[in-house]
């Protein structure tokens, strides 16, 4: 039995209720943790005896603690093709099309290494859980080699078995290299379910059923899929509504809206949530309101291609469940939880400034007044914590409280990012001042960064091994 104590945090951020003004910050607190679980939380004072022979014990007298990030969209595997030249400035469809033929030669090896360069970034900046969409496999990729990166690591894993069926010929966006037949993709999906699920409080590794797009598998695939994942009890993701064309899409195809779409299909309900949703009409919120469909809102991603600002406060105020996510590391191009947040802050108070002048009570009151009520410090750690975790189907991480699986992220108030901020709120210039990296991160009571290093791998070779594989993979798609 191992035991951790993290003592005389300067604040611990504890995202204990769904309004954040409800929400626990404690000064002075203490936190102990036995294995995996936390056991107290409270003043130093009153720790239980056994807190004081802890294994490992973190003096945070300097730190905030916040619940560790949860991350709900990615695809790990694009860490090898990040800023690449011809589709800097591409938008979705664009880009999608200039980066298949590089990602149709991805081998074992790289989707293994590329995993654990984007989980190292996303640990070091404080995320514990993430999931991922992978849904290209070619040369013998498997999802199976995400989830045992993912081990090494030592992250929290949603691994999503992605899918692509619908190639150009048939109508797709994808090339027909680069899909796979429909029963394979059914049946390599039940293998991972009954191979690595597991649906127990604390699970390190779970399974989710993830066709990639109304753009690149067909609808049967859409209902096989939701049948399949509804027998096994696991959850249901794919991108819907990212921009425009996504919109003319679905419209040209299928005459109707994404959201209208995802309904007909039974792609609805609070075992299911989407990706991004930037062109989610009010029609679509409600339905998604409704049904309690979750999102994957990704603020960068959606800002790197161009494609919108998505209409979260509209969401969130309707009751549409929300959490964070970065997004592939070649349309972001960066896996920085802590920055996300801080962009979907800034994001959605650009978002209410554009709007219309409104009249209330004889007074015009402009975007920009009301701007910064849009979303605040605490409203967006809100949605890449707690959020998160509503979106993935877990009551076990996302805030800290007794009983809580132990995923934190302490970060080192006393840094230079911090200065003439964080002695007026600490957990507010978390995001108001410039994101800094985790001083710790713990993932499930182990301590996976110490004082800003990854303690589960050698991250300079690990690095080096990733270039040598993303300047191979460009050479090799020439």
């Amino acid at each position: 039995m191992s035991t951790l104590l993290i003592q005389n945090a300067r604040c611990v951020a504890t995202f204990d209720h769904a309004d954040t003004a409800q929400a626990s910050e404690l000064r002075d607190a203490s936190i102990f943790v036995r294995d995996n679980r936390i056991v107290y939380l409270g003043p130093h004072a009153d720790l239980p005896p056994a807190a004081n022979a802890a294994d490992v014990v973190i003096d945070a007298s300097h730190h905030l603690v916040i619940p560790g990030l949860v991350n709900t969209h990615h695809h790990m595997y694009q860490s090898l093709t990040r800023a690449i030249p011809a589709v800097q400035n591409a938008e979705l469809f664009g880009w999608l099309r200039g980066l298949y033929p590089l990602w149709a030669e991805l081998t074992p090896e790289m989707v293994q290494v590329s995993t654990q360069v984007a989980m190292a970034e996303l640990l070091m900046s404080g995320c514990t859980t993430s999931s991922d969409h992978l849904y290209i496999y070619p040369n013998g990729v498997r999802l199976d080699d995400s989830i045992e990166a993912a081990r090494a690591i030592g992250m929290r894993f949603v691994a999503t078995r992605g899918s692509m069926s619908v190639g150009q010929s048939l109508g797709g966006l994808p090339p027909d290299r680069a899909v796979e037949r429909e029963d394979f993709i059914l049946q390599d999906t039940q293998r991972l379910i009954e191979q690595y699920h597991d649906a127990a409080q604390g699970s390190m590794t779970q399974i989710a059923v993830a066709p990639c797009s109304p753009f690149s598998v067909s609808r049967d695939l859409m209902r096989e899929s939701a049948l399949l994942a509804r027998h096994y009890g696991v959850r249901l993701h794919t991108h819907l509504a990212e921009n425009d064309h996504d919109l003319a899409y679905s419209r040209e195809k299928f005459n109707c809206t994404p959201a209208q779409y995802v309904q007909d299909l039974g792609w609805l309900g609070p075992d299911v949530w989407h990706a991004h949703c930037v062109r989610l009409d009010d029609e679509g919120i409600h339905l998604f309101a409704a049904s309690r469909t979750g999102v994957a809102h990704c603020p960068c991603s959606n800002m790197r291609l161009g494609s919108g600002i998505a209409p979260v406060r509209r969401m969130l105020n309707a009751g549409v469940p929300v959490g964070l996510g970065v997004d592939g590391s070649a349309s972001n191009d960066a896996g920085h939880m802590l920055n996300e947040a801080r962009q979907a802050l800034l994001l959605a108070r650009v978002g209410r400034a554009l709007e219309p002048p409104q009249v209330r009570e004889g007074k015009t009151f402009y975007g920009c007044d009301l701007a910064p009520s849009e979303m605040s410090a605490r409203d967006a750690l809100a949605i890449a914590t707690r959020g998160g975790a509503q979106v993935l189907g877990r009551n076990d991480i996302g805030h800290l409280a007794v009983g809580m699986c132990a995923d934190l992220a302490l970060f080192d108030l006393d840094t230079l990012g911090f200065a003439g901020g964080a002695v007026h709120d600490p957990v507010g210039s978390l995001l108001l001042c410039a994101s800094p990296q985790a001083d710790y991160t713990i993932v499930n009571g182990r301590v996976v960064v110490h004082q800003g290093q990854l303690t589960t791998l050698e991250l300079v070779p690990l690095v080096e091994r990733h270039n040598a594989l993303a300047l191979q993979l460009a050479t090799i798609s020439l």
